[in-house]
């Protein structure tokens, strides 16, 4: 007996399935085909919430975006300065600990220049503009200052994420270390010392 479509089933259904298939198994094993056995549905019904598997993965990597944002706009929450960066470090860390596959689906949108995945993009850059204030960094500074930040965020996790860690130190401990010495770069960048 085939699958019988789910009443009710929605895109934020789907894409909550989809990220469960990402960390458990891996993002490449997000198929049409297992998303589907998944849902208990069959593949073309997939199709009335988006186009294809580049479809499934533009969604995917959007979805990722606005969670990844969402924990790091909570941890900024009544916290400032020096405070704020590191609590937001820790909570993009901790979220490519505790969903590994959908962090990968937020670096492999099909088409990264695709408007809506630049637009959820740009709430990350847009809080982390904000927790970066402190350090007094206009315009293009403040973004490379970003940019350094999300290098030190995504190149952590990448390296924990497949076993570059292999000594018996804190990983918290060294992730703080790296934060606190960017930070400082900056701040002794700045025109105006925090």
């Amino acid at each position: 007996m085939s699958p019988r479509p789910k009443i009710g089933l929605d895109l934020t259904t789907i894409l909550e399935a989809a990220g469960v298939l990402a960390d458990q198994l891996g993002i490449h094993e997000v198929t049409l085909a297992n998303l589907a056995k998944k849902l208990g549905i069959r593949p073309p019904s997939l199709y009335n919430h988006f186009d294809g598997l580049p479809g499934l993965r533009k969604k995917l990597a959007i979805y990722g975006i606005d969670m990844l944002y969402g924990v790091m706009a909570d941890a900024a929450i009544g916290v400032s300065g020096t405070e704020a960066v590191l609590a937001v470090s820790k909570a993009y860390v901790n979220f490519a600990r505790e969903h590994p596959g959908i962090y990968e689906a937020t670096l492999l949108a099909p088409d990264p220049e695709d408007v809506d995945v630049q637009q959820a993009g740009a709430k990350i850059v847009d809080l982390s503009v904000r927790i970066l204030q402190t350090y007094h960094l206009e315009g293009d500074r403040a973004l490379h200052a970003v940019r350094g930040l999300r290098s030190i965020l995504h190149g952590f996790s990448s390296l924990e994420q497949r076993g570059g860690f292999k000594m018996a130190l804190d990983l918290d401990e060294s992730l703080l270390i790296i934060i606190k010495a960017f930070l400082a770069g900056i701040a002794g960048d700045s025109p105006t010392k925090p």
